[in-house]
């Protein structure tokens, strides 16, 4: 169970007044590129059932995907519901019969076999290592995000993993937030900043906590958004640094 090892203080680089050392990072979309691997998963699954995909299908499905996804953020679905009602939609918008219980075990499988760092993802990753400790913050399941954690690499600098699955609840919830801080020996408030991608479960969550929190966002912050926002790992490194 990933969730269960966080990491000794003392192995954290040695501060020479407060800063920044306990680094709460989400995966998918911040450290890893979830579109290429879940469009990869997606295709292979696809053509193992002998079903050419098409630019479009992926397009849908990801487009599907995401409205489920959001979904679980606002708690109107559960997990277990999620990963089989999104294969119905999508299985039934292309007239297939295939079982969407089937098609999730098999999709899931694909993906486990992935963990793909984004340019640059990696060295970002060292460079906070050698500063503090490194806690993974995902809402993706545990059996595919366990995986894809140990094939990439990213298991050798992660002090802990907080895997929604695993510990039963959901990002953006104040629940999961908490859950973080408590499980996190040597802790301190002042000297946490968390790293995400989405204002709709990263966010929310370094909010509930009152700590830092900063916007990965290689295309630029959204309209309206006022908070911290890097463009590359090389700015977030700039904007911690900083702090």
């Amino acid at each position: 169970n990933t969730s269960s090892f966080f990491g000794d203080p003392g192995e954290c680089a040695e501060n020479k007044e407060p800063m920044k050392d306990i680094f709460l990072l989400d995966i998918d979309e911040t450290l890893f590129d979830f579109p290429r691997e879940e469009r990869e998963a997606l295709c292979r699954a696809l053509e193992k059932r002998g079903i050419p995909p098409t630019e479009e299908m992926t397009a849908r499905y990801h487009a599907i995907n995401e409205s489920y996804w959001k979904k679980l953020e606002r708690g109107e679905i559960t997990r277990a519901r999620l990963v089989v009602e999104r294969f119905e939609v999508f299985l039934r918008e292309y007239g297939r019969a295939d079982s969407p219980e089937e098609f999730s075990k098999e999709y899931f499988s694909e993906l486990a076999s992935g963990g793909k760092f984004y340019e640059g993802a990696e060295a970002f990753v060292k460079a906070l290592k050698n500063k503090g400790r490194i806690f993974l913050v995902t809402n993706g399941a545990q059996y595919t995000q366990t995986r894809r954690i140990a094939a990439s690499g990213l298991g050798a600098y992660a002090d802990g993993a907080f895997i929604s699955e695993a510990i039963g609840i959901n990002k953006p919830s104040k629940e999961y937030a908490a859950y973080v801080e408590a499980h996190i020996v040597g802790y301190e408030r002042s000297r946490a900043v968390w790293v995400g991608d989405s204002l709709t479960s990263d966010a929310p969550c370094a909010a509930s906590l009152g700590i830092d929190f900063i916007l990965y966002r290689p295309e630029g912050a959204p309209e309206g958004y006022k908070g911290l926002c890097a463009k590359s790992y090389d700015e977030a490194l700039e904007l911690i640094g900083k702090m």
